[in-house]
């Protein structure tokens, strides 16, 4: 059976992704919100768990959508 790894993306990369700022993104680390593992002392986080984080309030919803890359995907 073929185990796959996790995507992981850095704090900057989230915040372009998801159209928040880093300092938000921060915050749901400090929260817990978002698994992450630090390597050479950058966070590195899981894509999965920022990608259900953003989904939980339609505000982060909304900002994927218009500011983030859902604005270019149909």
């Amino acid at each position: 059976m073929e185990q796959t790894l996790p995507v992981r993306i850095l704090v900057s990369e989230a915040s372009r992704l998801f159209g928040v700022s880093p300092k938000t993104i921060r915050q749901a680390i400090r929260q817990d919100d978002i698994r992450y593992i630090i390597s050479r002392g950058r966070y590195q986080l899981n894509f999965e768990s920022v990608l259900k984080w953003s989904q939980e309030s339609t505000r982060r919803r909304n900002l994927l959508a218009s500011v983030g890359v859902g604005q270019y995907v149909e």
